[in-house]
């Protein structure tokens, strides 16, 4: 992977499926930016 990163937006990803999503993404090496309500 090059010096940027990419960057990944998850809506609901506060909890359930997105909050799941959200920890793959990072722990795969995104940078994740999560919307909650």
């Amino acid at each position: 992977m090059s010096a940027a990163k990419k960057v990944l937006l998850v809506t609901g990803g506060g909890r359930g499926i997105g909050a799941a999503t959200s920890r793959l993404a990072a722990k795969a090496g995104y940078r994740v930016a999560v919307n909650y309500a």
